[in-house]
């Protein structure tokens, strides 16, 4: 998945729209600044969040952290791997490591969210 093609929460949650749904991942800077992931608390299947929530945990030899969910909608799909190898989100943050699958509940909160180059300003800004 190119990084340049997705959209970004400044909490560092990545998106990749398709249709009416969104895969949902953590970004290359989250995991590198949580250190190595050793569990990931999936939600239950049907969850209903809203755009900002928590949405799942994450858990790394440093700390717990939240997961907030980009948009509004219903946990569609699980990452049903980071059960067994959570470092997956570690080894390929923009692929294997994906979170969730969600069914976007207002494609207008997109708007909202930062495109690449903004996310870029953002952790430049961050340094």
């Amino acid at each position: 998945m190119n990084p340049t093609d997705l959209i970004y929460t400044k909490d560092h949650e990545w998106s990749k729209i398709e249709g009416c749904t969104a895969r949902v991942g953590l970004t290359a800077y989250a995991q590198e600044h949580l250190g190595d992931i050793v569990y990931v608390d999936l939600p239950p299947l049907g969850k209903e969040v809203k755009q900002g929530e928590p949405l799942l945990v994450v858990e790394s030899v440093k700390a717990a952290s939240d997961v907030y969910a980009p948009l509004s909608g219903k946990v569609l799909e699980v990452n049903e791997a980071l059960a067994s190898n959570p470092e997956k989100i570690n080894q390929d943050a923009f692929g294997e490591g994906w979170v969730v699958v969600l069914e976007i509940a207002d494609p207008g909160e997109a708007a909202n969210l930062l495109s690449a180059a903004d996310y870029d300003t953002l952790l430049a800004s961050q340094h």
